[in-house]
């Protein structure tokens, strides 16, 4: 049995399901899952706790079955959080250098300047301050500033910030399923660790993950974090139009999606007929596999159409070089690269988490994305806490130490 103190887990709250995915730390650095669990989400509405009963009782769910699996008594997690709450902005800050030369304390000094210029109101925390560009004595393009010669540090920065009482209530459902939570993270910034390359992030790349409620966007440039935003429209939309078009269940409409749906009508190979079942004890109905795509279609097209908008609104369309990466459950919906590549008017492909091994086959579908990135992320910063893998601290103890906690380079 792995000793507790190599374990991390990823914790993925969800619109639709809640994932747990365990993972064994090794001596060499190397991620390798050993456990994963999952249970349909009842207690959130676009991304958002709702229900904290519904929420805490699917938790418990994930991670029985991933404890079970990996046989190792889970402790603490690494969540997520989104939300149409969650909102950006970019700053700048400025620093006088202590000495000729650019200091480890010289580079905190500049970001936690950039911070304390971000306008965040009461209801809300900063998430992550993610480094974009330093700038030394007016040289710009600088990554890794630390050790060159200068008078002056300049740094460009993307702030995420999300509403107090969304960040408390992911915490208060995990707690409450006897949980620590050790950090929580943007889930787009997770699942771009999941599923982007290096070479992706160098030329310009929109990843869009597209979950059960929400949507979520992060642009990267030039290897950085460029735009990230979470829209309010996900895979239930195409399921609620399911039931209302096919005069269906929701349960119903959801299997036919899965298993009969494609996101562009005109990809539909020949005329496939499908029976779907009538609420109440009227008899079935048959439609064709068109007519099932011809539902889907228009709220696809509307999906990246606002994906478009927020890449026009954040100045980045013609700069993508790498065009777009889809990820997350919905993602699997066939044709979906094709009806993105249609709107956004850019290459796309279908990306899955990669990055760790074990049972890598398991997680590597699209769905994972998000779980998977929390571990990556937890595996970077594992040396940050004080006990990784176990109980440390009581349950608002962890929501204090994460407000205060106002740094964090990704």
């Amino acid at each position: 049995m792995p000793k507790r103190d190599q374990i991390l887990v990823g914790l993925d709250i969800g619109t639709t399901k809640i994932c747990a995915i365990v993972a064994e730390l090794a001596e060499t650095g190397a991620l390798n899952v050993i456990g994963v669990g999952s249970s349909p989400s009842r207690g959130l509405r676009k991304g958002v706790v709702v229900d904290i009963e519904s929420t805490v009782e699917s938790i418990k769910k994930a991670v029985e079955e991933a404890e079970l699996m990996a046989a190792v008594q889970i402790n603490s997690v690494y969540t997520g959080i989104a939300g149409s709450h969650i909102s950006a902005e970019n700053c700048k800050g400025v620093v006088v250098l202590k000495r000729a030369e650019v200091t480890r304390e010289d580079i905190n000094r500049a970001i936690e300047s950039a911070r304390t210029l971000a306008v965040i109101p009461h209801d809300r925390r900063i998430l992550h301050v993610l480094p974009r560009e330093f700038m030394v004595d007016g040289q710009e393009g600088v990554r890794e500033p630390l050790g060159l010669s200068g008078h002056r540090l300049e740094v460009n920065v993307h702030v995420i910030t999300g509403a107090v009482t969304s960040a408390q209530n992911i915490i208060k459902s995990v707690n409450r399923a006897g949980l620590d939570v050790v950090d929580i993270i943007l889930q787009p910034l997770a699942s771009s660790e999941a599923v982007l390359s290096q070479e992706e992030r160098e030329l310009g790349v929109a990843m869009v993950d597209l979950g059960g409620g929400t949507t979520d966007l992060a642009i990267f440039l030039d290897g950085s974090i460029r735009h990230s935003a979470v829209l309010p429209i996900g895979g239930q939309n195409l399921t609620k139009d399911l039931a209302i078009g096919l005069m269906t269940s929701q349960t119903e409409a959801e299997k036919i999606k899965v298993q009969h749906g494609m996101a562009r009508a005109e990809l539909v190979p020949g005329s496939q007929a499908v029976e779907v079942p009538s609420v109440g004890d009227r008899p079935p109905r048959i439609f064709s596999r068109r007519d099932i795509a011809e539902i889907i279609e228009p709220r696809v097209e509307e999906m990246f159409e606002l994906v478009r908008r927020e890449i026009a609104r954040a100045g980045y369309e013609g700069m993508l070089g790498a065009g777009v990466v889809l990820t997350g459950g919905t993602s699997l919906l066939e044709g979906m690269p094709d009806a993105a590549e249609k709107v956004l008017n850019l290459p796309a492909r279908r990306g899955g988490p990669s990055g760790v091994g074990g049972l890598r086959d398991i997680v590597s579908h699209p769905g994972y994305a998000t779980g998977v990135g929390l571990l990556l992320h937890a595996r970077r910063h594992a040396d940050e806490s004080e006990s990784v893998g176990l109980r440390n601290g009581g349950a608002w103890s962890k929501m204090v130490g994460w407000t205060k906690r106002m740094l964090e380079v990704f």
